[in-house]
């Protein structure tokens, strides 16, 4: 009877560890996920800004100055 009051010890104790893990794990996906949605944000920022930059008037194909 005790080996299997032991091996019920272990279990209970590998499933303390492992929900420990999970938790842990969880932690890390959500700040990472939160990290992605805020990169994604500055990500549509950005591309949006280079496309007004893009359509100000600016001619991309003038010559260079003369004293280039």
């Amino acid at each position: 009877m005790k080996a299997l009051e032991a091996r019920i010890v272990e279990l209970e104790s590998r499933q303390a560890f492992q929900d420990d893990t999970i938790q842990a794990l969880n932690d890390a996906l959500v700040v990472q996920q939160r990290s992605i949605e805020r990169l994604q944000l500055q990500l549509t920022a950005l591309a949006r800004r280079q496309e007004e930059a893009g359509t100000s008037g600016v001619a991309q194909d003038e010559a260079p100055p003369p004293h280039y």
